[in-house]
């Protein structure tokens, strides 16, 4: 457990960075390179942190194994830990840090910069809430 708590604090520090980083337009945001490589660097963190977390539950709760990344998402959902509008949305954000991580395909910069501006933060603090409900 204090190893999810660990990763919950860095989530934190990551959207913290994040935020400093993140241009207040979509253009900005495509025109600067050095604030898009952090943004896209923070995004990816938050992500690999979200999924350590889903896998540390996993193990903690003894629920089935799951088969890949996305599929400890799936996992969470059968076990009512995360509902499936979240379960999507993790699901997409890490297919999202994997291309950006590994550049599986083109990136698209407008579905990044949504992500970011828009979906991720929600998205992680959601995850964190429902993740401190079933290990206390």
């Amino acid at each position: 457990m204090d190893r999810i708590l660990e990763k919950i604090k860095e989530i934190e520090e990551f959207l913290d960075q994040l935020s400093n980083f993140t241009p207040s337009t979509l253009e900005d945001y495509k025109s600067d390179v050095v604030k898009k490589a952090a943004c896209e660097h923070y995004f990816e963190k938050t992500m690999q942190a979200i999924t350590d977390i889903a896998f540390l539950t996993i193990k903690l709760k003894k629920f089935r194994i799951p088969q890949d990344d996305n599929d400890s998402f799936t996992v969470l959902n059968e076990n009512k830990v995360i509902d499936e509008n979240l379960t999507k949305n993790l699901q997409n954000a890490k297919s999202m840090r994997n291309i950006l991580a590994h550049e599986y395909g083109k990136v698209n910069d407008n579905l990044v910069y949504e992500s970011i501006t828009e979906e991720l933060e929600k998205d992680a603090e959601e995850f964190i809430e429902e993740i401190k409900k079933v290990i206390k």
